[in-house]
């Protein structure tokens, strides 16, 4: 009988990576841009539920708030320091945020991006988000069909300059209402001469009435209001209402959130695009247990879905109404 000899060194060497991919526990930390956000709350919700289920540690950290990425930098470092294996982050600021990532990764520990892209998006292994250029054709498309026969003066509510979410929606709104604008690599907010105000919300009620209070200053006949958000919607309406135009004035959005979807329910906002926060965090820790198991790391762009949500729908476009958008919504029913 022939005897087969394997070199000792290359024998436990192999005994070694197997009893690691066996044993390592799955330390997965979350890092979210601010606490209190439903979106966030949801998210939370989704990757404890998939951590329960897979037996993996969730820490969880956030910033104070949207931008804060010092926040962020020390969440990261406080979950490196537990034994975290992955991190997920929706980044604040999608730039700065860039060198604590690679210093993550430099330790042998997967990042995933939620939600919102670094910049460059490939700064992270793998992002899983919606396609906020997608969310925002849809209700482009939706309030071109919605203001057939009407000249349109819109006010855009942004978020900040440069920030990839807000890029991609404003140009996707753009792109499907029918006015030229850069596609989804850009991170620079396009006009058009039909744009008569463009404004930053930083995606918060308060500073979106404030917004639209100075777009109002700025022309008065505002006739569409595309918002990066639900509640700057809610902060638009109230300076409409305040001025006494909320019933001639379209509001579209993007979200999905309760709140929001009862908004569009009871009029004040036309339609919204549905994200589905709860499913991006929780496919975001099956990757990082999967990787403390095999050592194989997720990689690349994840579409977690978009719906259009209205109670009035336009021929020709697939949407759902506020039944089944408060059936998927996140935040308080």
């Amino acid at each position: 009988m022939r005897t087969l000899t394997v070199p000792l060194a290359f024998s436990v060497l192999a005994f070694s990576s197997a009893l690691y991919a066996a044993e390592t526990p799955a330390v997965i930390g979350l890092v979210t841009k601010a606490d209190q956000n439903p979106f966030f709350v949801k998210m939370k919700e989704g990757a404890k539920k998939a951590a329960d289920a897979g037996g993996a540690k969730l820490l969880t950290a956030a910033g104070k708030f949207d931008n804060d990425n010092a926040g962020q930098v020390t969440a990261m470092e406080n979950m490196l320091a537990a034994g975290a294996n992955t991190i997920l982050i929706t980044p604040g600021d999608s730039k700065a945020i860039v060198p604590a990532i690679k210093k993550a990764q430099a330790k042998g520990v997967m990042v995933i991006a939620l939600d919102s892209p670094a910049d460059p998006q490939n700064a992270t292994d793998a992002l899983f988000a919606t396609n906020n250029y997608t969310a925002g054709v849809l209700i482009g498309r939706y309030a071109k069909a919605a203001m057939a026969g009407k000249t349109p003066r819109i006010a855009t509510l942004d978020l900040y300059p440069g920030h990839p979410v807000g890029a991609q929606r404003h140009n996707g709104f753009m792109a499907g209402f029918g006015l030229p604008a850069a596609d989804a690599t850009s991170n620079t907010l396009s006009s058009a001469p039909q744009i008569v105000c463009m404004a930053d919300s930083f995606g918060d009620q308060p500073r979106g009435q404030t917004a639209m209070e100075n777009c109002l200053q700025k022309d008065p006949g505002i006739n569409l209001v595309y918002t990066l958000n639900e509640p700057a919607a809610a902060g638009a309406f109230r300076a409409l209402q305040k001025a006494g135009k909320e019933k001639g004035v379209l509001i579209v959005s993007v979200d999905g959130g309760c709140t929001g979807v009862k908004n569009v329910k009871s009029g004040m906002i036309a339609a919204t695009a549905q994200q589905y926060p709860l499913r991006m965090a929780s496919m975001g820790v099956e990757a990082g247990i999967e990787y403390a198991k095999t050592g194989k790391k997720a990689s690349g762009y994840v579409d977690t879905g978009v719906t259009l949500i209205t109670d009035k729908p336009m021929e020709g476009l697939d949407s759902k109404d506020t039944t089944f958008g408060l059936d998927q919504c996140w935040g308080n029913k």
